[in-house]
C-alpha cells in the first residue's frame, strides 16, 4: 500500500495538509498522478485522512496541489 501526503490549496485561499493511500499500489508517484487525474475531472473526488478524520475533496474546489518529497506534516 502507498501512501501519499499532499498540501491542497482551496479556491477559499485555505490550505490543508492530507493524505491520500490506494492498497493495491506499491508506487507513490503512480498513486500521485491518479489523485492528479481524479481531481482534474469536472465531477472528481477523492477520499482523503487529515489527522484521523476522513475528507472527500472535490475537483472543483481544488485550486492547487502540492506533494513535497517528506511529506506534509499532519
Amino acid at each position: 500500500m502507498a501512501e501519499v501526503v499532499l498540501r491542497v490549496r482551496l479556491i477559499t485561499g485555505d490550505s490543508l495538509d492530507v493524505a491520500y493511500e490506494e492498497p493495491d499500489t506499491s508506487d507513490n508517484a503512480e498513486v500521485a498522478e491518479h489523485a492528479i487525474t481524479a481531481l482534474a475531472n469536472d465531477s472528481g473526488m477523492i477520499r482523503t485522512r487529515h489527522a484521523d478524520r476522513v475528507v472527500v475533496l472535490y475537483g472543483r474546489g481544488v485550486a492547487t496541489m502540492e506533494l513535497a518529497p517528506r511529506g506534509a506534516v499532519l
